[in-house]
């Protein structure tokens, strides 16, 4: 059963205390030393938050309704459920209907294009039908199970996919997310580099979940990767002291985009297993720690066309309060 958010927990504390011109300062982009920062949040849909009285006003009852009044308080948001299920060109087209002029879906690459399994059943009809027998018998596949062609197909029905948001204006980038086990390589760059010459035209931005890349051996390297490949870098904000751990580390790689992606610092839960992923990223940040990231943000907006800030901390309203808290924090510093 998944945990729904108590009433007198700090969330619903702070967001009881935010100020009006707080809620306004996340409605549209900024504009922070020539560069356009947009706040928002990593999902709109989790049963944590869409809980009445947490964030959607009453008779906010359906998919649409919540994707409507999310887009007029916030420009940005992530699309998680294209990492279970490869997108759909109707739900992108409708996606992209509910949703005003310059919204923009940053949306996650599907498991199979990132080296992580994914379950057989979620998998498109076309896709399913021509599986090898041994294959179609597992519950849960990997890309490199597939055979060549059905492993391209994956690629291009994901691009189909997210098309009438890119036809629309309003898909971002695609996030590249690595798991744990991808550590920095010769196949593992290439295997980044394949993935951009796969989305073509579609951006993407990599996040990567082990902090060996960015390790004394390593770090150097992997910026210079980037840089050289123009390829967006996700920031992480991420609870510290394990092996996986990813350093906060600011850098711009790309000239047309930066990402900031806030993951909450709840270290009891970072790597427990069998939770809900509202427990692992259930932390609500405070203002000092969001005020520290602030001129952080200014610096990358000032070195790239379009930032996006992405509270990942999806329990409750605990993303959409801090999103609004940065946001205006960083309205301070707009010029």
């Amino acid at each position: 059963m998944v945990p729904m958010p108590d009433p007198h927990d700090p969330g619903h504390e702070a967001a009881a205390e935010l100020a009006a011109p707080a809620e306004e300062a996340a409605r549209r982009p900024l504009r922070l030393r020539g560069g356009e920062v947009r706040v928002g949040t990593a999902s709109w849909t989790d049963p944590t938050m869409t809980a009445p009285g947490v964030f959607y006003p009453t008779g906010a009852n359906s998919a649409e309704d919540r994707l409507r009044f999310y887009a007029e308080q916030f420009p940005v948001v992530e699309v998680d459920a294209t990492y279970y299920a490869l997108p759909r060109e109707q739900q992108s087209r409708l996606w992209a209907e509910r949703t005003p002029d310059g919204f923009v879906f940053d949306i996650k690459a599907h498991a199979l294009m990132t080296g992580q399994p994914t379950e057989v059943k979620r998998l498109p009809k076309s896709i399913r039908e021509e599986l090898p027998e041994k294959l179609a018998e597992k519950p849960r596949i990997y890309g490199k199970d597939l055979p060549a062609e059905l492993y391209d197909r994956a690629w291009e029905y994901f691009k189909e996919g997210v098309e009438p948001l890119r036809q629309a204006g309003k898909l971002g980038a695609v996030f590249v997310q690595f798991p744990r086990w991808v550590f920095p390589s010769n196949e593992s760059r290439e295997q980044i580099l394949d993935a951009r010459r796969r989305l073509g035209e579609v951006q993407l931005a990599v996040e990567f979940r082990h902090g060996s890349w960015f390790n004394e051996k390593n770090a150097e390297r992997t910026l210079k990767f980037l840089d050289e490949n123009r390829i967006p870098y996700v920031m992480v904000d991420e609870p510290q002291g394990f092996k996986s751990s990813v350093p906060p580390v600011v850098t711009v790689t790309s000239p047309d985009l930066a990402v900031v992606r806030f993951h909450g610092r709840n270290v009891e839960n970072w790597e427990k297993k069998n939770i809900q992923p509202s427990e692992r990223f259930r932390y609500l940040y405070d203002e000092d720690e969001l005020a520290d990231w602030a001129p952080r943000v200014a610096a990358v907006a000032e070195k790239t066309k379009s930032t996006h800030v992405l509270m990942n901390n999806c329990f409750s309203n605990y993303g959409t309060t801090n999103a609004r808290q940065l946001a205006a924090l960083l309205r301070e510093l707009e010029r």
